[in-house]
């Protein structure tokens, strides 16, 4: 497959397919190309997304694909993207289609929406409990265990504040280290203040409930602290290096960096979504890519018109 088109988008998640949307309306021959599971997709559902709180991920991700179906410039490939080339005028990118044919695809622009992956400690129950009661996003599940047992892990700056803002949703939340939790004597005192505990024991583990939800945090001394959820903000790293590789410039936080119009640094190589820096949400993510593809379109009419 060797095809040419106006935008080549990777990644079908919420900034992939609403960039999808904005570009197919613009009579754009759009190829999204959609390389597996979203991140997101382990969550129970999806919440603060206006008009659809409460959906499902897979569910929304279907809706979207839906509705790019009018839209005959638009086409939605399960391809997986392996590498990316700048051409002198746009780019090619080579992979693998969901049947395993080798693809390459040939764009005068590019929109990344390949998004982050999230570091979890490496404890067991972490990551079998990650988007159910393993959580990272007080805007997105807050409400949901609202007024029950918290637990809030990590070190130093950022666990501070995270405990500070989930003390908004319930009134028991504690601060669990797993080792120095290297905070100040001001952070203490803050965290006092709102009635918030720390405990700096080493944990051996999180243990679920038969349903899937924790049940609580066990200590490496064998003591253990029952809680409803646990709350962090991971490390993050990009899913793909499609952009470093390419010389796109990086923060310092490892985003990517755009300017107002969503582009890199990389002439015609855009990115939306969680992979940009800003804050994180399926809502925000989607307007990102909406904002891209706008910037994006009149970019590419200004190179056809005189």
């Amino acid at each position: 497959m060797t095809t040419e088109y106006d935008v080549l988008i990777i990644g079908a998640g919420s900034a992939g397919l609403s960039a999808a949307l904005i570009l197919g309306r613009c009579c754009r021959r759009v190829l999204l190309a959609d390389g597996g599971p979203t991140r997101n997709a382990p969550s129970g559902a999806v919440h603060s997304f206006f008009s659809r709180d409460g959906i499902r991920p897979a569910a929304l991700l279907h809706l979207g694909r839906e509705q790019l179906a009018p839209y005959p410039s638009v086409e939605v490939k399960e391809l997986k993207i392996t590498a990316l080339t700048k051409l002198a005028h746009g780019f090619q990118a080579t992979g693998q289609t969901g049947q395993g044919h080798p693809a390459t695809i040939v764009a005068r622009r590019v929109l990344l929406a390949t998004g982050v992956t999230d570091i979890l400690p490496p404890l067991p129950g972490f990551r079998e409990l990650w988007g159910s009661s393993v959580l990272h996003c007080p805007y997105c599940h807050g409400y949901e265990v609202r007024d029950q047992p918290l637990a809030v892990y990590g070190q130093g700056k950022p666990v501070v504040g995270l405990a500070l803002l989930m003390s908004r949703w319930s009134a028991d939340v504690v601060v669990v280290t797993d080792g120095p939790g290297h905070l100040t004597d001001y952070a203490r005192q803050r965290l006092r203040r709102q009635g918030i505990a720390v405990h700096e024991n080493p944990i051996a583990r999180l243990v679920g409930t038969v349903r899937g939800g924790l049940r609580c945090v066990e200590f490496a001394d064998g003591t253990y602290l029952e809680r409803k959820a646990l709350f962090l903000h991971p490390p993050q790293e990009q899913r793909s290096s499609f952009a470093a590789d390419l010389g796109a410039h990086l923060t310092s936080k490892g985003a990517v960096w755009v300017d107002k119009q969503g582009q890199t640094t990389v002439p015609g190589l855009y990115a939306a979504g969680d992979m940009v820096p800003g804050q994180q949400q399926a809502l925000l993510a989607a307007a990102s890519g909406s904002k891209a593809a706008i910037c994006l379109n009149e970019a590419l009419t200004r190179t056809e018109v005189t």
